[in-house]
C-alpha cells in the first residue's frame, strides 16, 4: 500500500531562540519527538546513569518483593523464574537468576513455556508441577499480571508469587505478594515504559543494592541483557529505557557472556579473531541478535536461547549457537512461504475488508505474530493471523494506529480461553474452534465504530526536505548524538526531490534489494541501498527502474563500514518517480508551511489578511482543542467551535454548500465548515495526515466563494498548527 509522505512542519522560531547554543538541525529532530524542555533535552542528548536511573525502591511493592526474596535465599528455599519465551521473556530470566545465583541462591530453577503447548504465561498444569515439585516460590517475569486464577491456584496451595511484568493490566489483578508493574493502578514509579527485562532488572537492582557492596558493578554487566530485552521488545526508547539501552549496548560491545560471543560470531558481527567488525547498534540487537533468540522459542523452545546466554562452557556455547542460528535460517525460510499464502488470499479474498484474517492449519504459532506483522505493513489494515492445531485455534494481530487491538479483545472476552498484548499487537487462544466466525464479525464491528469518520492510511514522517549535497559528516554526527534509535525515536528521515538515477544494481542472494546511485542539483554522485522496495502495488522497485528515471526519495543517513574504510550510505526508506505536475506547487506554498503569525505571503510586508480576526479563530481553536484533546470527531469539534463563536459574538455559516458547478469533483465533498465573518474559510480535519489533496479541497473553496483566505486545522495532531492558504485570485 503507498504511504501517505508528510513533511513535519519545522520547529517554530520560538524554540530554537530559546535554546541557542544547539544547532537547528538537533532542535528541529527535538521538536518532532516532543522534547521540549531543558530536564528532556539534557537526558536525552547526554543520558547519564549515575542521574538518569530512578530508584528501583520507587515500585510500591518492591519492599515486599525483596524481603520475601531476601528470606527465601537466606533459606535456601525453591524458587523458581517463570519468564517468557522471546528474546524479552528470555533476556530477563537470565537477569534474575544470574542475580539470584550471585546472591547465594542454591535451590534455583527456570521455566520459560512452550509456545505450542504451554501458550503465553502461566496455565494450570505448570502449577500442578510446581505444587508437585514443593516450589516455594515463583517470580514471574515478562508475564503474570493476566494470570489471576493459575496464581490463585499456586497462593492456595501455599506458594507465594511475586510477578514482574509491563503488559497490559486487566481490571482484576491476580493475588500475588507483590506486583512489580510500572502500570498497575497506584503505582508511583515514575518511568512507565520499561519492558519486561527492564521491570526485572529493577527487582535485580534493588537485590544488589541491599546485598552487594559492589552493587554497581555487578548489575552494570546485567545492561547487555536490558539493551536485547528492550529493543527486542519494541519498547519506545525514551526515559529510562533510553538510558539503559544506551549504556547496555556499551556493555553489549565488550559483553563477557560467552554465549552472546558465539551467537555474534554465527551472525558475522565479530570476525573470527572475535572482534567486532562495527559498533553493535540497537539495529544489530532488532535486525540480527533479538531474531536468532526470538527463533528458539518460535521454531523449537526457548530454554536454547536461555542456556546460550547462561553457559559458561565453550563447546556448549558454539553449538547453541550454531542451534540458533540454524533455527533463524529456518524460520526465514518458513515465514516467506506462509506470508505468499496469505497474501494471495487477501487479494483474493478478503480486499474489500477493513479487518484482515486468516487461519492456516497446522501452523506454528511462533510464527502467527511475524506474518500478520507482515501483512499489516504490506496492506495497512489490522490483521489477525490464526493456527488450527489438533482443534484449538491459537492467534496473533497487528494494529494500525487508532485503533487498539488489545482494548478491542477485552470489549470481547467471551470470544477467548486466554489472551494478551498491547494496543498495537495481541495474542490470544478462542475458547472453541466454532468461536471464529462471533471473534471476526464483532471485532471487525470494533473497527467499524472506533474508526468511524476517519480516514485509514499509513503515514510516512519526515523530519525535513534536504539537498543530497547537504548529506555530510557533520550531519551525521548530529544525527549520532540521537542513538540509540528505536520505538519513539526512530532514525530521523529525510527527503530529497527530482534526483537523477545514473546507475543501479539489484543486489543479495534473490536480488530482491536494490542499490541505485544518484545524483542532485550538482553532479556529485550518492550511494544508495533500498531493502526489499516495493511500490504501492507491491512491485518490487528492480522492476521498475532504470537509469536515467527521475526519483523523489525518503531516506535515512548511515554508515557503511568495510576494511577498516568508512563511507555515507543513504539507506532508502520509500521512493517514487518524480511527479512533475502543479502538485509540486503545494510543498513550495509557503502560505501552507508558514507559521500563521509570520504568513505574509500575497499580502503587504506590514500585516497579515484578517489579522485581528486570524488572531480570534486561532484562539478559539486552541481553547477548544485544550478542551477535547485530539481524539474527538469532526462533528464534536466543529460543535464546540460553533459554541465559542456564539459566546464571542463572532458571525458564521456553518456547512455551507457549494455551488453546484463545483460539485462532484475528486475529493467528493461539497459542504464548508465554516465561512467566518463572510470573510475567512475554516475547514476542520481530525485525520492522521492532512497534505495536497486537503490543500487542493480548501483552494476550491476560495475559488467556489471568492475568498481570500483559508484557515486548515487538523486536531488530530497533538500540537495544533492552523495553516493559512491564500487564494491569489480573490480580491479582499
Amino acid at each position: 500500500m503507498e504511504k501517505k509522505w508528510q513533511v513535519l512542519d519545522p520547529a517554530p522560531q520560538s524554540f530554537y531562540d530559546q535554546y541557542p547554543e544547539l544547532p537547528p538541525a538537533v532542535l528541529n529532530l527535538l521538536y518532532h519527538r516532543n522534547i521540549t524542555t531543558q530536564e528532556k533535552i539534557d537526558e536525552f542528548l547526554n543520558p547519564d546513569y549515575s542521574k538518569d536511573i530512578h530508584d528501583p525502591f520507587l515500585f510500591k511493592d518492591m519492599t515486599k518483593a525483596l524481603d520475601r526474596i531476601s528470606n527465601a535465599v537466606k533459606n535456601q528455599e525453591k524458587i523458581i523464574v517463570h519468564g517468557d519465551y522471546d528474546a524479552d521473556g528470555v533476556s530477563a530470566s537470565v537477569i534474575l537468576v544470574s542475580t539470584l545465583k550471585h546472591l547465594g541462591a542454591k535451590y534455583i530453577d527456570t521455566f520459560l513455556p512452550h509456545r505450542e503447548t504451554d501458550g503465553y504465561g502461566l496455565n494450570k498444569n505448570t502449577i500442578q508441577k510446581f505444587i508437585d515439585e514443593k516450589i516455594n516460590l515463583i517470580i514471574t517475569c515478562d508475564c503474570g499480571v493476566s494470570n489471576v486464577e493459575e496464581i490463585k491456584m499456586a497462593v492456595s496451595a501455599g506458594i507465594d508469587v511475586i510477578v514482574t511484568d509491563h503488559h497490559a493490566v486487566p481490571s482484576i489483578l491476580p493475588p500475588a505478594l507483590a506486583i512489580i508493574h510500572p502500570q498497575v493502578p497506584g503505582e508511583t514509579y515514575p518511568d512507565k515504559g520499561l519492558a519486561g527485562g527492564g521491570v526485572a532488572f529493577k527487582l535485580a537492582q534493588a537485590l544488589l543494592k541491599n546485598h552487594c557492596e559492589d552493587h554497581e558493578s555487578v548489575e552494570k554487566w546485567l545492561l547487555d541483557m536490558v539493551a536485547i530485552a528492550s529493543v527486542g521488545d519494541m519498547v519506545p526508547l525514551l526515559g529510562e529505557s533510553r538510558t539503559l539501552t544506551k549504556y547496555g549496548l556499551i556493555v553489549l560491545n565488550k559483553t563477557k557472556r560467552l554465549g552472546l560471543q558465539k551467537l555474534l560470531l554465527e551472525a558475522r558481527i565479530l570476525d573470527d579473531q572475535g572482534k567486532s567488525k562495527k559498533e553493535i547498534s540497537a539495529d544489530t540487537i532488532g535486525f540480527q541478535i533479538a531474531p536468532r533468540i526470538n527463533a528458539a522459542g518460535r521454531m523449537n523452545h526457548a530454554n536454547t536461547a536461555y542456556n546460550l546466554l547462561m553457559t559458561t562452557d565453550p563447546v556448549e556455547a558454539t553449538e547453541l549457537a550454531q542451534e540458533l542460528d540454524q533455527n533463524n535460517q529456518d524460520r526465514q525460510k518458513t515465514t516467506e512461504g506462509l506470508v505468499k499464502q496469505v497474501i494471495t488470499d487477501v487479494e483474493e479474498n478478503q480486499s474489500e475488508n477493513p479487518v484482515l484474517f486468516f487461519v492456516g492449519q497446522n501452523w506454528s504459532t511462533g510464527l502467527v505474530g511475524l506474518i500478520a506483522g507482515r501483512i499489516k505493513e504490506r496492506f495497512y489494515k489490522p490483521t489477525i493471523v490464526m493456527a488450527e492445531n489438533n482443534g484449538e485455534i491459537t492467534g496473533s494481530g497487528r494494529s494500525i494506529e487508532n485503533f487498539n487491538l488489545i482494548e478491542s479483545l477485552q470489549a470481547i472476552p467471551e470470544c477467548f480461553s486466554r489472551f494478551g498484548g498491547h494496543p498495537m499487537a495481541c495474542g490470544f487462544t478462542l475458547a472453541d474452534k466454532n468461536k471464529l466466525e462471533e471473534f471476526k464479525q464483532k471485532l471487525t464491528e470494533q473497527f467499524i465504530i472506533k474508526t468511524k469518520d476517519q480516514d485509514i492510511f499509513s503515514v510516512l514522517n519526515i523530519d525535513a526536505e534536504i539537498d543530497l549535497d547537504n548529506v555530510d559528516w557533520e550531519l551525521f554526527d548530529i544525527l549520532d548524538q540521537f542513538k540509540p534509535f528505536g520505538i519513539g525515536n526512530e532514525k530521523p528521515k529525510y527527503l530529497a526531490r527530482d534526483l537523477t538515477i545514473t546507475g543501479l544494481e539489484p543486489v543479495g542472494k534473490d536480488a530482491k534489494h536494490l542499490r541505485i546511485m544518484v545524483k542532485h542539483n550538482s553532479q556529485k554522485i550518492r550511494k544508495t541501498i533500498g531493502w526489499s522496495l516495493c511500490n504501492g502495488n507491491g512491485t518490487n522497485w528492480c522492476e521498475e527502474l532504470k537509469k536515467g528515471d527521475k526519483i523523489d526519495m525518503i531516506f535515512e543517513v548511515d554508515v557503511n563500514e568495510w576494511n577498516g574504510n568508512r563511507e555515507l550510505q543513504l539507506t532508502i526508506v520509500d521512493l517514487r518517480k518524480t511527479d512533475n505536475t502543479d502538485d509540486a506547487n503545494y510543498y513550495a506554498d509557503d502560505a501552507n508551511h508558514a507559521d500563521n503569525k509570520n504568513d505574509k505571503t500575497n499580502d503587504t510586508n506590514d500585516n497579515l489578511i484578517y489579522e485581528d480576526l486570524s488572531y480570534k479563530i486561532n484562539g478559539i481553536l486552541f481553547a477548544v482543542h485544550n478542551e477535547l484533546g485530539a481524539h474527538c470527531n469532526e462533528k464534536q469539534i466543529c460543535d464546540a467551535i460553533e459554541f465559542k463563536f456564539k459566546q464571542e459574538n463572532i458571525t458564521y455559516t456553518r456547512e455551507k454548500i457549494l455551488p453546484p458547478s463545483f460539485e462532484g469533483e475528486r475529493f467528493g465533498r461539497n459542504k464548508i465548515d465554516f465561512i467566518v465573518e463572510d470573510k475567512i474559510i475554516l475547514e476542520i480535519k481530525v485525520r492522521n495526515f492532512v497534505g495536497k489533496e486537503e490543500y487542493y479541497q480548501c483552494l476550491r473553496y476560495l475559488e467556489a466563494f471568492n475568498k481570500k483566505l483559508c484557515l486548515l486545522v487538523n486536531f488530530r495532531t497533538k500540537i495544533l498548527r492552523p495553516k493559512r492558504i491564500i487564494n491569489p485570485k480573490a480580491k479582499i
